[in-house]
């Protein structure tokens, strides 16, 4: 049927968008991370773009297998896991964007140099036991 390759169609579509955007945000994200600090907002963003991304992949995998036969029971199941772990980090991030969203709060930075460093102090300090 046509509509079966339309969505496949659509699919493909939907993940080169959400590359692109990743890809756009790169330049973003390597200079915050190389500074130490990085929205908070676009780190959900970020996070909510690969597991949708992450998403599509697995339903143009399930649709794919259907539509050209090369379907089994065993593809099904790991599809299926695939999908659950997608949908969880989707709705994950989701949530961070709606609770951000909802506080009004998207100028929150999170000081990965100092998450580091603790981390680092910690690990000495195990060391040191």
């Amino acid at each position: 049927m046509l509509i079966n390759y339309l969505l496949i169609v659509l699919y493909v579509v939907a993940i080169g968008c959400s590359l692109y955007i990743i890809h756009r945000h790169k330049a973003y994200f390597h200079e915050r991370f190389r500074k130490g600090t990085v929205s908070i907002f676009m780190l959900a963003m970020l996070f909510f773009l690969a597991a949708y991304t992450f998403k599509m992949v697995i339903v143009l995998l399930i649709w794919a297998s259907v539509v050209f036969g090369y379907g089994s029971p065993e593809l099904a199941e790991w599809l299926l896991y695939g999908w659950t772990l997608a949908q969880v980090g989707t709705t994950a991030g989701l949530i961070a964007l709606a609770w951000l969203t909802f506080t009004g709060k998207y100028d929150q930075f999170m000081a990965l140099r100092r998450l580091d460093r603790t981390i680092e102090e910690e690990g000495k300090d195990n060391d040191q036991k």
